[in-house]
């Protein structure tokens, strides 16, 4: 009876270590409770970076952790609050060297580019997001809950929020 206890121990320990998996299963409310404690709120610019993270890793086959993330702000845009959004969705850091914000561009009909590059394949995608982007994200901040604006970047259709490049 010890014996056989013993090596079934063995044997899910050894399964534990041997198969690691990555669960991922944040839920609506986790995003926004996550984007919460690490942006200091919650609002319809960090639920795009998130949309435009997990977009990304769909496309490009990754896993948090395998993506380089670049940054940039629009001429007019108040803040890189987006790219807290793509840290969390993708787990870039600033401090991993795969997540980078650079200074706003001069395209003044740019509300922010977002680039994505898978580090294992070198494959990427380049998500633009029009001005009129930021004017949709700033009537849902003001009109909706935290949880209404992640369900209403979610859910908005893709084109009306950001166009898709391969690079």
């Amino acid at each position: 009876m010890f014996f056989r206890l013993f090596l079934t121990l063995i044997l899910v320990n050894f399964s534990l270590v041997s198969f690691p998996k990555i669960v991922r299963s944040e839920t609506p409310d986790e995003w926004v409770q996550l984007g919460r404690r690490i942006h200091g709120g919650f609002g319809s610019y960090v639920a795009m970076g998130i949309r435009i993270g997990l977009d990304a890793m769909e496309k490009l086959e990754a896993k948090p952790g395998e993506l380089t993330v670049i940054y940039q702000d629009g001429q007019f845009t108040p803040c890189p609050c987006v790219a807290d959004g793509l840290m969390i969705a993708t787990g870039a850091t600033p401090g991993q060297n795969s997540l980078k914000v650079v200074p706003s561009t001069v395209n003044i009909k740019t509300f922010g580019v977002a680039i994505l590059k898978n580090k294992k394949t070198g494959r990427s995608l380049q998500y633009i997001l029009p001005l009129s982007t930021r004017s949709q994200l700033d009537t849902w901040n003001e009109n909706l809950t935290e949880r209404e604006r992640y369900d209403a970047v979610m859910n908005a259709p893709a084109d009306d929020l950001f166009s898709v490049k391969i690079d």
